[in-house]
């Protein structure tokens, strides 16, 4: 095969692992969003409505013990991923999510089967928690590694733009649900159709099984991993957590900007327009429509952002869209407050979805460069669940209560103080690793500053 048709197979190969890997992780972040998005829907049906502000809290909790089981699923299917291959790993999550979206759908109301409804839902819930946690690690290195040389930060924003396309559907099936169905058909049986429509997830999987080969990258680190399978003590964890623990703590740091914005300014906000606790007064179906396009900005400001790491930096493009998170959202909803007008909420939220973007388009191939090939998978799905764990699981009840408790602005202080945490892990971050712009354009490369031994982001070598 001569050179030119070498590299039309391995372009084709690349952008059909994209296809795939981000249609594999929109489908799993779509069954998250629309348990969000209809969680009103949800409290009615698995608890009981003597009080519905209780009711929905108790939803958003048990939303919340699903980020519990990520980083189980973080460590068993990103070893599984380091160990067995990226689409080995992909595969498992992408079932235990269509298994536990499955469960959500068939599940009977509390009326029928009383206390058995809400533990239905919290195994459902703990499924997709599992799922989740590694699907991040895996996608990521599938996506980065499939990547052609100065392309990988926007190859790999597709993992969070295929987040923004699938919060486009789970927006679309809310308008449209309800639009054209009651409000007695929507608590009865149609706020299961968006889940059903997620079980399509599961011919995602059988594709990536049949038709796309295993990373280069990955198999070229099977000496490594033989050698690591076969020493004591050598695993992909314990790796781990002795060579590069000082990086885990490093992308923990980094990840919680990182769900945090998403779960508070993409996921929660919808309900948080619409709630009685915020006091804006906006319908379900006008937060259906801002989401809607918010989403769409939130999908092309991540591919936007990514090329712009490839080109400009990806350090540069970081701390544009941290300070922008620390800064924005909280003039922003003082302006939504003072005018609580639909064309204003468009704007706000865009805008909002926008810095969003900025910095989550980047962040997935940043994290991913932290960690050499052989603990990729479970560095980054490790470092990043456990930020999800601990910040953004619980976001969505704690702002409900925090809304109704303290502040109408407490979604954004809450973005501000994981904002801080971020800006103070960057330094860290690209003392490790080369900013992205080095590996496109050689004559400008820099050498990594060693850190001291013991010092955050401690590893031999680097990953990218």
């Amino acid at each position: 095969m001569n050179r030119d048709a070498t590299t039309a197979t391995t372009t084709r190969v690349s952008r059909r692992a994209v296809v795939a890997a981000s249609f594999g992780n929109g489908m799993e972040w779509y069954d998250f969003t629309v348990y969000a998005f209809f969680a009103g829907y949800i409290s009615h049906n698995f608890f009981r409505d003597d009080d519905p502000g209780t009711a929905l809290i108790s939803t958003f909790v048990i939303f919340g013990t699903g980020f519990v089981a990520r980083p189980l699923g973080a460590v068993v299917i990103g070893l599984y991923g380091d160990r067995k291959g990226r689409k080995a790993a992909m595969m498992l999550s992408l079932s235990t999510m269509g298994a536990g979206t499955l469960l959500l759908v068939v599940a009977p109301p509390v009326a029928v089967i009383g206390l058995g409804a809400p533990a239905l839902l919290l195994v459902g819930r703990l499924l997709q928690g599992f799922s989740a946690g590694g699907e991040i690690g895996g996608a990521t290195a599938f996506l980065v590694e499939h990547a052609p040389p100065g392309r990988k930060a926007r190859y790999a924003a597709w993992l969070q733009a295929s987040m923004g396309i699938c919060n486009l559907a789970a927006a679309a099936v809310g308008v449209a649900l309800t639009t054209f169905a009651s409000e007695s058909a929507m608590n009865a049986w149609a706020w299961r159709i968006p889940f059903a429509l997620g079980l399509l997830i599961i011919p995602v999987g059988v594709y990536i099984r049949r038709h796309l080969p295993e990373t280069e990258e990955f198999e070229k680190s099977k000496p490594e991993r033989n050698e690591q399978e076969t020493t004591p003590g050598r695993g992909p964890l314990v790796q781990l957590l002795t060579e590069y623990r000082g990086r885990v703590i490093t992308g923990f740091l980094f990840s919680v900007l990182w769900t945090v914005c998403v779960y508070t300014l993409v996921i929660y906000a919808p309900t948080y327009y619409e709630s009685d606790a915020a006091g804006l007064g906006f319908t379900a179906q006008q937060s259906f429509l801002a989401s809607l396009v918010g989403n769409a900005v939130l999908v092309a400001g991540c591919l936007v952002a990514g090329r712009a790491a490839d080109t400009a930096g990806a350090r540069r493009v970081l701390m544009a869209g941290a300070l922008g998170l620390l800064v924005l959202p909280l003039p922003l909803l003082a302006w939504l407050h003072a005018q609580p007008a639909f064309p204003v909420l468009l704007l706000v939220h865009s805008l909002l979805c926008a810095g969003v973007a900025a910095f989550a388009g980047v962040a997935p191939s940043t994290l991913t460069r932290l960690f050499p090939v052989e603990v990729r998978s479970t560095g980054v799905a490790l470092s990043y669940n456990i930020a999800a764990m601990v910040f953004a699981g619980f976001t969505p009840a704690l702002m409900a209560w925090a809304v109704g408790s303290l502040t109408v602005y407490a979604p954004a202080l809450w973005v501000a103080f994981a904002a801080a945490a971020c800006l103070a892990a960057v330094p860290a971050l690209f003392r490790v690793i080369p900013d992205s712009r080095s590996a496109v354009r050689p004559d400008r490369a820099r050498s990594p500053a060693r850190p001291a031994h013991g010092q955050a982001g401690v590893g031999q070598g680097d990953p990218s």
